[in-house]
This record gives C-alpha cells, sequence and structure tokens, in this order.
C-alpha cells in the first residue's frame, strides 16, 4: 500500500504536489491545512484523512479531529498535528504528525516518526516538502519527497501576473 503524507498546506496546494502523489491509495494529512479546497483537492487524486492543525479553525465546521489512529495492513499508525497532542497507543508503530515545517524520518524504540514537512507557501520552510509511505507484509519504508524551492505568497502573486496589491490565490 503506498500513502501519501502531506502536511502544513496553509490554503494552498502546490501544482508540484498531485503529480508527487499519483498513484497513492490514501493520503494523510496531517493538519494546518487551511481551506476545504485543499482537501477537496487531494480527494480527488484519493481518499483523504486528515487532522486539524493549530491554525484550522475556521475549519471547525467539518470537525475534523485532534489525532485519528487506524490500521493500515496490519499496522497501527496515529496521525496528529503537534507532537504535544500526540498519544500514541503501545502497539502503534508508526507516527505522522506536522507543525515544524521539518522533513524528518526517525524510527525510535521501534516506532517510525514521520514528519513530511511543509508543502505550503507559508512559513519558515525554504523547500516544498511530502512524505511516501509504504506498507507491505507489516514492513514499513517512508521516503521524504522534495518538490523544491517554496515559493512565497507575494513573489507567487507577481510570478503569476497578479497584482500584489489584493491578489488571493
Amino acid at each position: 500500500m503506498l500513502i501519501g503524507l502531506i502536511a502544513d498546506t496553509h490554503g494552498y496546494l502546490d501544482p508540484r504536489v498531485p503529480p508527487a502523489l499519483k498513484g497513492v491509495e490514501l493520503i494523510l494529512h496531517a493538519g494546518d491545512i487551511g481551506t476545504e479546497g485543499v482537501l477537496i483537492a487531494l480527494a480527488s487524486i484519493a481518499p483523504v484523512t486528515a487532522v486539524a492543525g493549530n491554525n484550522d479553525a475556521n475549519l471547525a465546521p467539518l470537525c475534523l479531529p485532534l489525532r485519528v489512529d487506524m490500521e493500515l495492513e496490519g499496522v497501527k499508525l496515529h496521525l496528529v498535528h503537534r507532537l504535544i497532542d500526540a498519544a500514541p497507543g503501545s502497539d502503534t508503530r508508526i507516527v505522522v504528525y506536522g507543525h515544524g515545517h521539518k522533513a524528518l524520518v526517525t524510527e525510535r524504540e521501534g516506532v517510525l516518526w514521520v514528519n513530511p514537512g511543509a508543502a505550503g507557501r507559508v512559513g519558515f520552510h525554504h523547500e516544498v516538502t511530502l512524505a511516501l509511505l509504504r506498507v507491505k507484509d507489516g514492513l514499513l519504508e517512508a521516503e521524504l519527497v522534495s518538490l523544491g524551492p517554496r515559493v512565497a505568497a507575494a513573489r507567487l502573486s507577481t510570478a503569476l501576473g497578479h497584482a500584489s496589491r489584493g491578489s488571493h490565490l
């Protein structure tokens, strides 16, 4: 099973994201989604499970949970935005989280911890990243995917030919 991991889109789905997620069977969004439109666009690629981030108050009508526990091909996964809110069970084998805008894959005490980094255009990250998770026969493999430099919101408006005063993407 191939799963796309994404976080910290902050209301913008970079056009480099959909091709990078081609072929995934499921997308997990680790919060700070920003707009419902991001979830709708991701859902056109594959089914989406998402948690609320600390900047997702405007998505309250969607009733996104703070954390989600799921089982994928016999492997227990915990999805959360901020590590401070993580509450993985004793049998959890992977924790996917966001918030830090720093892509990371590490294993500690038999648990794989994955932060796909940030895929949006706002924040202190310099590159757009996501992750791919492969689950097969109880084995886990996570791969960070760099999509290139982050385009700041102001530069993006100019690059697309929009007037920087009052243009909204």
